[in-house]
């Protein structure tokens, strides 16, 4: 499932989901590469 974080305030990465972490944070795999930030809201 693909989904859409932000990292720092304005970079946005979508990649494929690994885990939601403890403190809200959601990690994405973009190829060999994992990124955590807060996941975007969802669009009405």
């Amino acid at each position: 499932m693909l989904k859409t974080i932000t990292v720092g305030s304005c970079v946005s990465i979508q990649g494929l989901y690994v885990k939601t972490l403890p403190d809200g944070r959601v990690a994405v795999r973009v190829g060999d590469t994992i990124y955590t930030g807060y996941p975007v809201a969802k669009a009405a």
